[in-house]
């Protein structure tokens, strides 16, 4: 069944076209990755859906309800939680405050996201300033999961890390789909995501290039949309 769908989605940074008639689909419990070169129109597709971006046309709909003219705390509010690009945690505030700023009742609670993250809980009282970028990048994944989200987007949750803390989140990543979550990921490895998603989208200049599953990509797919 459809979670998040978008039909001939288009997105407008003063009157430019930014994306162009994208089709999209999320079903429940599935992860989808969302790939491309830089500046192909990954995080503007994703913008569309949390209500940040107000220039677009076409339709987007999440669990049934038309969301196109919604904003995002209302798209937020209704089960999409995001973790942006460069972590935008509340920096004046401790790990606890960060966590708790966004909690919403549900499954997801404080005690959860110190057992997925352990080293937040050594970190309870520190403010957000004072901690590791990788530190940073697991407290806006759980503050993300603290909404309790029916979807969670992740815009290059990875990238900067290191490879001992890209390996943490990407194990974390698999716990999530194995406990049924919807999940889009942005990434570059197209190697951690062969294991985890189940449908792709290639993003060129704003349109959908390719999309299928990862049995059916091969070595001219990936050298004409993803290898720079």
């Amino acid at each position: 069944m459809s979670l998040l769908e978008a039909k001939k989605l288009s997105a407008f940074y003063s009157g430019s076209i930014a994306l162009s008639e994208v089709d999209f689909l999320v079903n429940e419990g599935s992860v989808i990755a969302l790939m491309g070169r830089n500046g192909m129109g990954k995080t503007t597709l994703i913008h569309c859906v949390c209500g940040i971006i107000s220039e677009k046309s076409g339709l987007i709909k999440f669990n049934s309800v038309n969301i196109h003219d919604l904003i995002d705390f209302q798209i937020a509010k209704l089960g999409i939680g995001l973790v942006p690009e460069g972590r935008r945690i509340f920096s004046n505030l401790t790990v606890h405050e960060n966590l708790l700023v966004s909690a919403k009742k549900g499954e997801w609670n404080q005690k959860k996201i110190y057992d997925l993250f352990p080293r937040l809980l050594d970190r309870k009282y520190q403010l957000g300033n004072s901690l590791s970028g990788g530190e940073q990048q697991m407290l806006s994944i759980g503050r993300a999961l603290m909404t309790n989200p029916k979807l969670l987007i992740l815009d290059e949750a990875t990238e900067g890390l290191s490879p001992l803390i890209q390996k943490e989140i990407w194990n974390v990543l698999a716990t999530l789909k194995k406990s049924g979550l919807s999940i889009i990921i942005v990434d570059k490895s197209l190697e951690k995501l062969s294991t985890l998603a189940d449908h792709f989208y290639f993003l060129v200049k704003g349109k959908i290039a390719w999309s299928g599953k990862y049995d059916q990509l091969n070595d001219k797919l990936i050298k004409s949309h993803l290898l720079i």
